[in-house]
């Protein structure tokens, strides 16, 4: 179990709260049924996987070793498909190969140095036939803009600080957990 604590504290607290936020997502989608009217997309599993979304971000982290800037990247580029593709709500049937695709796309763009996408597939349990195709489907999605201005990620990366505030409990909440442990 301590190892598992270990890892949990080596990860960025931005790829914490985009999981955060990407679960509450997918689960305000889920009840609402949007994945009911989803189109058809190559994005959407048959099944719910059985993962949660901070447990696969977290082995994405882990394995694919790029900069904390592409998950804040990927995060923009998955609300630009978003955006571009409104009949295509994230949800828990579409999130995982959704952001195994962002990712792989931002460290491609990002990172000087990024494994090939059969990596990627393997991480993200999934073939490497279906990566590639989920990536010139995410790639066309987007129009091939990947060029972010620094005004554009500056906004999200502070919309994930806002986030970490908010799931971070005040000193003084703390306090008071530990004196309840005694």
């Amino acid at each position: 179990m301590a190892e598992a604590d270990d890892d949990q504290q080596t990860v960025p607290k931005v790829i914490t709260c985009l999981s955060s936020l990407l679960q509450r997502v997918a689960e305000s989608n889920d009840k609402r049924r949007l994945f009911q009217s989803q189109k058809m997309s190559v994005f959407r599993g048959l099944t719910r996987p059985t993962i949660s979304i901070t447990t696969y971000l977290h082995r994405i982290f882990k394995h694919a070793n790029c900069s904390p800037c592409c998950f804040v990247l990927a995060y923009v580029y998955l609300d630009r498909f978003m955006q571009m593709h409104p009949s295509l709500p994230l949800n828990s049937f579409n999130v995982h190969r959704l952001l195994i695709t962002s990712v792989l796309v931002s460290a491609q763009f990002m990172d000087d140095i990024c494994y090939i996408n059969a990596y990627y597939a393997k991480v993200g349990s999934i073939s490497t036939e279906e990566m590639n195709i989920l990536e010139v489907d995410f790639l066309f999605g987007l129009g091939f803009q990947l060029n972010v201005k620094p005004d554009t990620f500056r906004t999200y990366f502070c919309f994930l600080q806002r986030e970490m505030r908010l799931q971070t409990p005040p000193p003084f909440y703390k306090f008071w957990q530990n004196l309840s442990k005694r």
